[in-house]
């Protein structure tokens, strides 16, 4: 990628999309294109058609997609699966139509088997069953994998795939449905603390091992596999170490200077047991993460009491 290149972001406001957007513009690339969900609806065939015949991107980042936490997963099957495999099967097919010279998709964890042998090694995909609550988001992201594999193979396109781990930081979903854990848990301690509720409740048992990766440390990976990295494996990208939800709450509850209780409601499910990731193949490209989780929580939280001003 030269500076001067065009580069489409599809997904530019999500936080792995913005994330990206940040860091195109921190390393001096400034032809980038980017279209707004209303401006641009990436589920219309001949809407992605006329876009990618009028702009004609160089390089593609594919980060839109629909995303939430178990809730949401468990409630919009329908709407995941459907939507995200609109998203990756319009935007990849058109960056091979109008010549692309690379796309990067981006994956998600969860595309490995519920109880895959830990740490998530990258050939464990396909290996076993998924985890039911978020299966058909999972068999969308498996979907754009296979994609860019066969795109790949057939035409020869230079399409990659990495798969994050749990990510969190700015520009983050804090909705109290439909957000992933660890914003899930920023908001309710917040929430406790200025009501002065005398607990919290956090879902399940609080046994589940999770990693997490501030999302910035995510697109400084990204940049450099869409720089260096031309392979048709894809990519674990995590920290390689992880904690309990409980710890977790611990830390963000420390974060927050939050006094009350914590109580683990174990009727709630707790969704895949462990979710380490093998990051051994980007870290030997020469990348390692540089945010630490406590200093991550921290930003975060202050990024969220900047979303709860603005509204």
């Amino acid at each position: 990628m030269q500076v001067s290149d065009k580069i489409y972001i599809a997904g530019h406001r999500g936080m792995v999309g913005s994330a990206m957007h940040r860091k195109l513009l921190k390393e001096g690339f400034n032809n980038i294109v980017v279209r707004t969900s209303s401006e641009l609806n990436l589920c219309n065939q001949d809407a992605v058609s006329h876009f990618f015949e009028t702009e004609k991107p160089d390089y593609v980042f594919l980060a839109a997609a629909k995303v939430g936490g178990i809730l949401a997963n468990n409630t919009y099957r329908a709407q995941f699966l459907y939507e995200n495999l609109m998203i990756q099967n319009n935007v990849i097919h058109q960056s091979y139509l109008q010549g692309v010279k690379k796309l990067l998709f981006f994956g998600s964890s969860c595309i490995y088997p519920k109880f895959a042998p830990q740490p998530l090694q990258e050939e464990s995909l396909l290996t076993g069953l998924l985890e039911p609550t978020n299966e058909p988001y999972a068999i969308a992201k498996i979907s754009g994998i296979k994609m860019c594999e066969a795109y790949r193979d057939q035409y020869a396109c230079n399409f990659v795939s990495v798969m994050p781990t749990n990510l969190y930081g700015y520009a983050d979903n804090y909705h109290p449905e439909h957000s992933h854990v660890l914003p899930a848990l920023i908001r309710k301690f917040h929430e406790a603390k200025v009501s002065g509720a005398a607990q919290v409740e956090i879902w399940g048992s609080g046994t589940p091992l999770r990693e997490f990766l501030f999302v910035d440390d995510l697109a400084d990976a990204a940049f450099m596999v869409m720089q260096q990295y031309h392979e048709k494996q894809f990519l674990n990208i995590g920290t390689g170490t992880d904690l309990t939800i409980k710890d977790l709450a611990l830390i963000i509850q420390k974060t927050l200077d939050y006094k009350g209780e914590l109580v683990f409601n174990s009727s709630k499910p707790d969704g895949t047991p462990r979710k380490l990731m093998d990051v051994s193949k980007i870290k030997s490209l020469g990348w390692e993460p540089k945010i630490g989780l406590e200093e991550g929580i921290q930003l975060a939280y202050q990024d969220f009491l900047k979303i709860l001003k603005a509204n």
